[in-house]
């Protein structure tokens, strides 16, 4: 496998990283009182620990250059201090803090069944099959989009980025805008993050490796794709009643 199949293969993957309820909070038709479902088991599956996923893919790696990208990585989302905020999973509370939620729900919240499959999917991806996986899973998968085909290929046009006001959570929900704090630490750094993930994955992943990291990366899709069917079905969205975007 070339390194242009690799690249075509990974932007096809994250391409489908797209859910029939991505639009539900778009519009506002997320039930008001099942929203906390849906922050609890988004923090619980990746959020809290992103640091921990991005940790165990820096200690595989026998790669110099490699380990510096994801120690700055790592560094940021574990202090802030790059984008000058704070350490992310702490920014991720002030949305539910700032929507009155019980806050003390988030410190051990209740996996849904499909949340913990995927849970275990993403810990034994970073866990053991080698920093090229668990780079990809975390780097890629879990901070990317399915718009990464503008990191790498000029003239492709960036995802819009909503002003704060026009925020989903703060039109819909009442949300301040003051509580968006991860947003903008995440919008700092977005452009560098994005283009570091993809020159990791394509010009320091051995051609031996690739075909892990796309089975893996398969994986966790499929796994990821599993977890927003039940979580829609537990925040009260059906297939079809779910306004499409655009």
């Amino acid at each position: 496998m070339n390194r242009t199949e690799f690249r075509d293969s990974l932007l096809r993957v994250m391409e489908r990283k797209v859910h029939w309820s991505d639009p539900a909070v778009e519009h506002g038709q997320l039930p008001p009182d099942r929203l906390h479902i849906l922050l609890e088991q988004e923090y619980a599956t990746w959020v809290r620990d992103y640091g921990i996923f991005l940790g165990r893919a820096y200690t595989q790696c026998p790669l110099p250059k490699v380990r510096r990208e994801l120690a700055e990585s790592l560094y940021e989302e574990e202090t802030g201090k790059i984008s000058g905020s704070g350490p992310h999973a702490e920014l991720f509370l002030e949305i539910p803090r700032g929507l009155g939620m019980n806050v003390d729900r988030f410190r051990h919240p209740q996996l849904l069944p499909q949340a913990a499959a995927y849970r275990a999917v993403l810990d034994e991806a970073t866990g053991e099959k080698g920093w090229a996986v668990a780079s990809a899973v975390t780097t890629l998968f879990l901070e990317g989009s399915r718009h990464e085909r503008w990191v790498i290929e000029p003239g492709q046009e960036k995802p819009p980025v909503p002003r704060p006001h026009h925020h989903p959570l703060v039109k819909h929900y009442g949300l301040p805008v003051g509580c968006l704090a991860l947003e903008r630490a995440q919008r700092a750094v977005n452009s560098a993050h994005r283009k570091a993930a993809w020159h990791l994955m394509l010009d320091f992943v051995d051609e031996r490796e690739r075909p892990a990291v796309l089975t893996w990366m398969g994986h966790v899709l499929h796994a990821w794709i599993h977890y927003r069917d039940e979580l829609a079905g537990q925040c009260g969205l059906v297939t079809g009643h779910v306004r499409a975007a655009g």
